[in-house]
C-alpha cells in the first residue's frame, strides 16, 4: 500500500505525532488480532490522519495487526494505538485468536494430572 505511510523513518517525533502523543493502547490487542472493517463500512471523520485511513482502507480484507504493521512500515505499537481508536469509533471490529487467550486452567490441570498419572 503506498502513502504518506511510505516515508516512514524511525524518529521518536514521528510516532508521537502519529498516535497524537500516546505510547499505549486502550485495548490489549495481540500481534495475531485480526482486524477487518466495519459491516456496513463506515466513513471516517475529516480529521482522521492519513495512516487511519491507510489501516481502514486494509482493512477492508481481513488482516492481521503485525501483517498491517508491516504493510503500513510502522512499529507495530503505533499501529496498535490506531488499530485501538478505530475499534473504539466503530470503524474496525477485531478477533483474538483462542491460542492468544491461551489454554484453559482446567485443561492445565488435566495435562498435570495426566503427567503426574504416568510419571515413572
Amino acid at each position: 500500500m503506498s502513502g504518506p505511510a511510505d516515508g516512514y523513518r524511525d524518529t521518536p517525533l514521528r510516532p508521537y505525532v502519529i498516535t497524537g502523543g500516546r505510547a499505549r493502547a486502550e485495548l490489549n490487542l495481540a500481534l495475531e488480532t485480526l482486524l477487518s472493517a466495519a459491516d456496513p463500512p463506515q466513513p471516517l471523520p475529516v480529521t482522521a490522519s492519513a495512516e487511519m485511513r491507510d489501516l481502514l482502507q486494509m482493512c477492508q480484507q481481513r488482516i492481521s495487526l503485525v501483517e498491517a504493521a508491516a504493510h503500513l512500515k510502522l512499529p507495530v505499537n503505533i499501529v496498535r494505538v490506531l488499530a485501538s481508536d478505530l475499534i473504539r469509533s466503530g470503524h474496525l471490529t477485531w478477533r483474538s485468536s483462542p491460542r492468544a487467550e491461551g489454554p484453559s486452567i482446567e485443561l492445565l490441570k488435566e495435562v498435570l494430572d495426566g503427567l503426574r498419572k504416568y510419571k515413572v
